[in-house]
């Protein structure tokens, strides 16, 4: 789950990660009492969504009285933000958040990542800070520290001494480095946090360290321990059909392609994607409706796939194990006929109770076609779409 820049600040400011003050609004009619109330004379302007390079995007500007900071807020609520992260469809702005102007000396790179490969959180450093860490990947992989964290010891003081020399601090900046790093990882600790990115991390010209730009990602898995955390979703800012999934216990990630797919199982999603791909397609979706999904969960899923105007053929892969192959036909039947269907669908079933999944689809009378296999069901999926002009 993502949040807001000003959410994310919030949290980091109760561990004690040094933020600038700010206010967050809903209406640029109050930008002009923001500023007066935050006193300095420049503050910035910046539009809040759930993406990357809003700068770069006309989303973050400076304002240095408060009719411009008027005039700045009311140019940025309401428009249609592209960045980088958001695609050519871009993101309506809804949230502004005002922020104080700081003395910036030096900007730098810091986040903590949860590194599956090292099995433990890892923090990433750079001295080029505001620049996007594929950009910095891509062009100097050296550049970017990396130290990881033994979960089982913690984040230990030589650790930030030696994140801190990396950055190339010195003197005061070293000394306030240390407690500004021990609470961006207590934060990640507890709140469960996937990933806190702050980015630029700034000195001030007092040698401070401040996070002026805060991004913060977590773990849906444990956000029952964090009920406080799941109210801070914004699904304005999430696709509706994942939002809709979302409601059902459904793992659905919306693509633009034009071949849906229903698999139970993550890894057998992301082999029928591939599957789709070698046989010259390209999915839709990413939809796994789980091992233990009721025929009510796949009529919902089957809904939500459907829902999608640029899916122009179905593909359902299911290896029935706690999924009962007769389960899955049954839910898809009452789907079928419920949406009334039109594009093909092919399915590829194996495992328990396979021949009554079987029976069930084929008596049904509707258009499905049965699969021999993966590669034969990406084959005729690919074929039927294109036929029923999805190219893709």
């Amino acid at each position: 789950m993502k949040i807001h820049e000003y959410q994310a600040k919030a949290i980091l400011a109760k561990f004690g990660v040094p933020t600038p003050r700010g206010i967050v609004l809903f209406n640029a009619n109050d930008a002009r009492l923001a500023a007066e109330k935050l006193g300095t004379k420049v503050v910035v302007v910046k539009a809040q969504i759930h993406a990357g390079g809003r700068g770069k995007g006309g989303g973050v500007k400076l304002a240095k009285s408060r009719d411009e900071a008027m005039q700045l807020a009311s140019e940025i609520m309401g428009m249609n933000l592209v960045t980088v992260q958001t695609g050519p469809a871009g993101k309506i702005v809804k949230r502004l958040l005002i922020e104080e102007g700081l003395d910036i000396k030096r900007e730098l790179y810091l986040s903590v990542v949860v590194d599956r490969a090292a099995e433990a959180p890892v923090f990433l450093a750079s001295t080029s800070g505001g620049m996007e860490i594929e950009e910095m990947a891509a062009k100097d992989p050296e550049a970017i520290l990396r130290e990881r964290i033994d979960p089982a010891v913690g984040f230990q003081p030589y650790q930030t001494r030696k994140l801190a020399f990396g950055l190339g601090l010195k003197g005061d900046e070293i000394k306030n480095a240390g407690p500004f790093f021990q609470a961006l990882y207590r934060a990640v600790m507890e709140t469960d946090a996937s990933l806190v990115e702050i980015n630029p991390l700034i000195v001030t010209g007092e040698g401070k360290l401040v996070a002026l730009d805060a991004k913060m990602v977590f773990d849906d898995n444990a956000l029952y321990r964090h009920p406080e955390l799941k109210e801070l979703r914004d699904t304005d800012e999430e696709d509706p059909l994942e939002v809709e999934a979302s409601k059902f216990n459904l793992n659905y990630i919306k693509l633009d392609g034009t071949v849906g797919c229903m698999v139970n199982g993550a890894g057998l999603a992301m082999a029928t994607m591939d599957i789709i791909k070698l046989a010259g397609g390209s999915p839709a979706n990413f939809l796994d409706v789980g091992g233990g999904a009721s025929a009510e969960q796949v009529k919902n899923a089957f809904r939500i796939l459907m829902s999608d105007e640029a899916v122009k053929g179905v593909f359902i892969n299911i290896f029935g194990g706690i999924l009962r192959c007769d389960v899955l036909a049954s839910g898809v039947v009452a789907a079928a006929r419920e949406l009334g269907i039109t594009v093909p669908v092919v399915v590829r079933m194996e495992g328990t109770n396979v021949e009554e999944g079987k029976k069930i689809l084929s008596d049904s009378k509707l258009n499905f076609t049965i699969a021999d296999g993966m590669k034969d069901g990406a084959e005729k999926i690919v074929a039927l779409a294109r036929k029923a002009g999805g190219a893709r």
